[in-house]
């Protein structure tokens, strides 16, 4: 890459925009440009800290976790400056990992650079240590990135109906979610925490604006960028955006306006616009269009129930499966069968895991059964029920589009006034669920106990011992699967 572009983008960084060009340039002369090929990584989480990354080009994930239980946890393109903790002296290990999601080109002050620019430049190395110092505290109005992976920020100036704020310059979010960071440290728990909210959410947005497009309600180039948005949202990009607490007053309006601001400021950027010039695409007028929280969050809620439960019904099918195998190991085992805890008549330990077994099978067809109450939606309700401010043919463009984003049946409820105030479902899928949790409780207990002794107690099975059981008695052994277990289901 050229140096004038190289410059260019390293003037529009808080970072180094207090440098002459001549001091640039001897930091380019430092660094080193190298390009990575999509899908490769930069750095590891838990990997020693090497360097100081510019993007020049292309996209930077990070992820959070190790070999399958990785998450998207952040996405930063040109311009972003990655691991300025290096500048501080701090070398300790990588907390995320960054993997290149698109072919990419950086510019980078390794180690060995970072100690020639200390010791040959000592002014230019101090003005930059001085700068990323300087940005980090500005930062702290209110700032969230993925532990570990520190960017430096400046920021940009926004306005609502209470005045104006200054908002992190390369936040995604705008300045109703920043009042509601405010507002509600609550919990300090993040939406981002429940990716799979957060998904549903770019599925309902992303469906409204397919329907708004169709019926002539969005131009073709802001319908395109914000799909596009919602997309990478999706694929399980931009979640670090979603910061507003998991409490909160206002009946999800935060939730709904967090999500609103980081798709049109994500939208802002593929239409070739800067975040927060909301007057090419705005995150009420455009990508709430024809929405209203009354409607976007409960449908968005039922989504994410269905696709959770859809994970649950394939654990309790495993655990089925497994008491099912184990029932038939055990068929000929002879054991007494007991009533109040007394003896009462024999029985194999393969019935006693077959009971387990149907009992899990049992309550799958009770989370089954919840999909179906779940498939209503009220999208179109808007406010209160009423479809203001929605065209007529919304309702059925939207529910149409959602049905082929999720892959899921969706049926509008037939009277939208009612329900938008209905929480029915939700007191039937935790009633379902406390139903799961208590049988799980009970076939927890009965390991437990059948496991008891070995001398003094029933001693009839052996669980696989995970761990020892204590720091003072050698050779004992505790059911800790069962009582954690116990554990999850009393919560």
């Amino acid at each position: 890459m050229k140096h004038s572009d190289v410059l260019a983008i390293l003037e529009q960084h808080s970072l180094f925009k207090s440098f002459t060009e001549k001091e640039l340039l001897t930091i380019l002369k430092l660094s080193s440009e190298k390009t990575y090929p999509k899908d490769e990584f930069l750095f590891h989480e838990s990997m020693p800290r090497e360097a100081l990354y510019v993007i020049l080009s292309g996209r930077l994930t990070i992820l959070e976790g190790i070999g399958d239980e990785m998450m998207a946890k952040a996405m930063y393109q040109t311009g972003s400056v990655i691991s300025e903790r290096i500048l501080r002296h701090d070398h300790s290990p990588h907390k995320t990992s960054g993997q290149a999601s698109t072919p990419l080109k950086t510019l980078e002050l390794n180690l060995k650079a970072l100690d020639k620019l200390m010791n040959r430049h000592h002014n230019i190395y101090e003005k930059l240590r001085k700068n990323a110092y300087k940005a980090f505290a500005h930062s702290m109005i209110h700032v969230q990135s993925p532990e570990g992976t520190e960017t430096i920020h400046h920021t940009r100036k926004e306005h609502d109906l209470l005045g104006d704020r200054d908002v992190p310059v390369d936040a995604l979010y705008g300045i109703q979610t920043l009042r509601a960071l405010e507002n509600f440290p609550i919990s300090r728990i993040g939406i981002s925490k429940v990716p799979t909210l957060v998904k549903a959410l770019a599925m309902v947005k992303k469906a409204s604006a397919m329907a708004n497009f169709e019926l002539g309600k969005l131009d073709k180039s802001i319908a395109d960028a914000i799909i596009q948005a919602c997309d990478e949202i999706i694929e399980g990009n931009h979640h670090d955006a979603f910061v507003v607490d998991v409490y909160q007053g206002g009946a999800g309006t935060s939730t709904n306006m967090n999500a609103n601001e980081v798709i049109a400021n994500r939208a802002l950027e593929l239409m070739g616009h800067k975040r927060g010039e909301y007057e090419y695409c705005h995150p009420n007028n455009h990508v709430n269009l024809s929405q209203s929280t009354n409607d976007v969050y409960p449908t968005a809620l039922r989504i994410a129930l269905r696709f959770s439960l859809q994970l649950l019904t394939r654990a309790m099918k495993q655990l089925s499966k497994a008491f099912d195998a184990k029932s038939k190991e055990f068929k000929d085992i002879i054991k007494m069968g007991r009533t109040q805890l007394q003896d009462a008549v024999p029985m194999t330990l393969g019935q006693e895991f077959s009971t387990f077994s149907i009992m899990i099978d049992e309550d799958i067809e009770r989370v089954k059964e919840l999909d179906k109450l779940l498939e209503e939606i009220n999208m179109g309700a808007t406010a209160i029920g009423t479809g203001l401010n929605a065209d007529s043919a919304y309702t059925e463009s939207v529910r149409k589009h959602l049905e082929v984003i999720t892959g899921k049946k969706m049926t509008t409820a037939v009277n939208l006034v009612e329900a938008t105030q209905d929480t029915g479902a939700y007191v039937q899928v935790s009633g379902v669920l406390k139903r799961v949790a208590t049988k799980l409780n009970k076939i927890c207990n009965d390991l437990r106990l059948l496991s008891s002794g070995p001398r003094a107690g029933l001693n009839e099975i052996n669980l696989p011992p995970a761990q020892p059981g204590s720091s003072i008695m050698p050779g004992k052994v505790n059911p800790v699967i069962p009582e954690v277990v116990n554990q999850v289901a009393f919560e």
